[in-house]
């Protein structure tokens, strides 16, 4: 059983959060030139925003500002937008324009960002004829690999901090069409009910522990009804332990929540801690290190992950720093990720060469129980793709792939070759190896494509087409 009531010789911290039209009382930041603050003004008119007194008092190192990588994950910077796009939206914002116009001028360039990438929208989420249902689409629900379902609670779908680099940042920008959010669990269960080859849960946002106790048990018990024993385990996806540790230890209700952990334990579920770390400095307060330390007494096992970004942890000596003391603290290595094509992805995206000698530097550096991380991982529109290096086969230099994770499970574990191109920053830039003219995968993606336009066609019309037709 953990310890109730965190004990804290001081009053204890009260979450604050800060969004654009609090930039003037952020009191660090008026440090840096006016031109920067009103470049973050600017961008973040399109980009999501919020920070907490936490971040900006205990994680972000000033004096290094704006260089200091917390800083670049937490405040958006004018070299995020095109240059035109980002002199237009200035020049609004300078002459105080209608907000109706820099929302449309804004919206212009969102959905110039590929707000969607890898099937999020079209191709990962389910119908309620997948359920025996009218076929419906099953509003916060993905769907992507056979084994795990995400779930998406609509009072989840925002965060303790913004990362500049999520590529979810069209739920934090009110591109509300564009939104994953369920009101209620029911349609999740029924879901589950009907698909016993589900066994892993991922709750996700946004940040799930933005909400309250009291709230999230009502979404997460429902998943341990004894009909539902095929979900042996649950996920939470969050980054609390890094922006807001307080969460687990002085909250109002932080021993509530950790009761919650220890019930879905106790449960015979398997409680997996997805939690998000983009740098070793996340890891160094007492207070993250206590909060680490008391979600693990829960019985809940804590997996790491993060993508490897440009200005942010893109050195193999930050990467070993930082599995080495999750170690230490009890957490397992999980992820390295690429980092998605979409938002602001020229900013921090590297080559996946460079991505790869990174994770391959950083991987040598430590023992053995910190090489369980996975990387550097492309969550592509087929599934996951790890890069398990360059080689020269014959006379050809080949980036060496392999499925960690895909749309059919035969995939998994099959590996693939790729010409060698130091540019490249993703999957969609790579051509096959050998002088094939496409990967595998394709015709298999072709198909699975075509049977979801095949479905959208029926629920809009009773057309006689069938998948095979529309995948030709």
């Amino acid at each position: 059983m953990i310890a109730r009531t965190h004990s804290t010789s001081s009053a204890p911290a009260r979450f604050k959060l800060l969004r654009r039209e609090h930039l003037d009382q952020i009191e660090p930041l008026k440090r840096l030139p006016r031109s920067e603050i009103d470049a973050i003004r600017t961008v973040a008119h399109v980009l999501p925003f919020a920070v907490n007194s936490y971040v900006v008092d205990e994680l972000i190192d000033w004096s290094r500002a704006p260089r200091d990588p917390i800083f670049q994950l937490t405040f958006p910077q004018r070299e995020m937008l095109a240059p035109d796009d980002f002199e237009r939206m200035f020049a609004l914002v300078r002459d105080n324009a209608p907000e109706a116009q820099i929302r449309s001028a804004a919206r212009e360039i969102q959905l110039s960002m590929n707000p969607h990438p890898a099937g999020q929208a079209t191709l990962n989420v389910p119908t309620q004829a997948a359920a025996g249902g009218d076929g419906s689409t099953l509003v916060g629900i993905q769907h992507k690999y056979r084994e795990t379902v995400l779930f998406f609670p609509s009072r989840g779908q925002t965060c303790l901090s913004y990362c500049t680099y999520c590529f979810r940042w069209p739920q934090f920008v009110g591109l509300d069409d564009m939104k994953f959010a369920a009101r209620e669990s029911a349609g999740l269960v029924e879901y589950l009910r009907a698909h016993k080859e589900v066994s892993n849960v991922l709750i996700t946002g946004g940040d799930p522990l933005v909400m309250r106790t009291a709230l999230l048990r009502r979404y997460l018990e429902p998943l341990l009804a004894a009909d539902l024993e095929h979900v042996s385990t649950i996920r939470i996806g969050t980054k609390a332990l890094a922006f807001w540790p307080q969460r687990f230890l002085t909250d109002p209700d932080a021993d509530e929540l950790l009761a919650l952990f220890e019930q879905i334990v106790a449960s015979g579920r398997h409680l997996a801690f997805m939690a998000h770390f983009s740098h070793p400095r996340e890891l160094e307060t007492d207070v993250a290190q206590a909060a680490l330390a008391r979600v693990i007494a829960t019985g809940a096992v804590v997996r790491t992950q993060a993508p490897l970004i440009r200005r942010v942890n893109d050195d193999a000596r930050i990467w070993q720093r930082m599995w080495s003391e999750q170690v230490r603290l009890g957490a397992v290595p999980y992820y390295t990720f690429v980092e998605r094509d979409t938002g602001p992805r020229g900013y921090f995206e590297v080559p996946l060469e460079r991505a790869w000698r990174i994770f391959r530097e950083a991987y040598s550096g430590v023992s053995g129980l910190a090489r369980s991380v996975r990387g550097p991982s492309m969550s592509a529109t087929p599934g996951k793709v790890v890069i398990d290096g360059v080689s020269v086969i014959g006379s050809e230099q080949v980036f060496v792939l392999r499925f960690l994770q895909a749309r059919r499970s035969e995939w998994v574990g099959r590996p693939f070759f790729a010409r060698f191109d130091p540019r490249a920053t993703w999957l969609d830039q790579l051509r096959p190896a050998f002088g094939r003219e496409e990967f595998f995968f394709a015709e298999g993606m072709r198909e699975i494509e075509a049977e979801h336009r095949w479905r959208a066609n029926l629920k809009a019309s009773s057309s006689p087409l069938t998948p095979q037709s529309l995948a030709s």
